[in-house]
């Protein structure tokens, strides 16, 4: 009876660490996951906003001295320089950009080391100009979050496209075609014309 009360005691004392081990690990994947889902919220959120050009929405989930190198390589740093540069590109008088909207996709869960966190993807961008030009970018993206108290915010947003292959690379290739084309029927314009006056004085003099 003893013998066996024993082995009892025995056994839970053994198995009490790896019980502990189990419930640290599961409360451990709960958290992560939780964390995971924190940050598709505000990816979701950032998308949403930019697409209704919500700007109050989008800064919410940016720090403070958030730094945003844009697609034109114009650096922006803190929330009223990047609210300077979108006033600018699509709402001042001399505003480029007409409409924006844009698809956010992930490569994989965001890489975690602490409280910060780096993420990557990419981004279907649908521009529409004030000129009336159409294009759709295929962008590339790299964000970094860190976790201040409980909350996730951006700190750094980095976008990039393909320099040698790219809708508005193309635009500018057809435009020398186009202007090539007609400076060349020009100059044979300008031939023909030439030619015919010099022939004409050779028959007059």
């Amino acid at each position: 009876m003893n013998r066996t009360l024993g082995c009892v005691m025995a056994c839970l004392v053994l198995c009490l660490p790896l019980s502990l081990r189990a419930q640290e690990s599961g409360a451990g994947a709960a958290e992560l996951e939780a964390t995971h889902q924190a940050l598709r919220t505000i990816k979701s959120d950032m998308e949403q906003a930019l697409n209704a050009q919500d700007l109050d929405k989008l800064l919410s989930h940016v720090h403070p001295d958030v730094v945003f190198t844009t697609m034109n390589n114009d650096v922006r740093v803190g929330k009223d320089a990047i609210r300077a540069y979108y006033d600018k590109m699509m709402k001042g008088p001399d505003r480029v950009v007409e409409k924006l909207t844009a698809k956010f996709e992930v490569d994989a869960l965001t890489r975690l080391y602490g409280n910060t966190g780096v993420a990557q993807g990419s981004s279907a961008d649908h521009y529409v100009l004030t000129d009336g030009t159409d294009i759709t970018v295929n962008s590339r993206w790299t964000c970094t979050l860190v976790k201040e108290g409980d909350r996730w915010l951006i700190a750094a947003f980095h976008y990039s496209t393909n320099v040698f292959d790219n809708p508005v690379l193309d635009m500018v290739k057809r435009s020398a075609l186009t202007y090539g084309g007609i400076a060349v029927v020009a100059m044979l314009l300008a031939g023909i014309v030439i030619g015919r006056f010099t022939a004409r004085r050779k028959a007059m003099s």
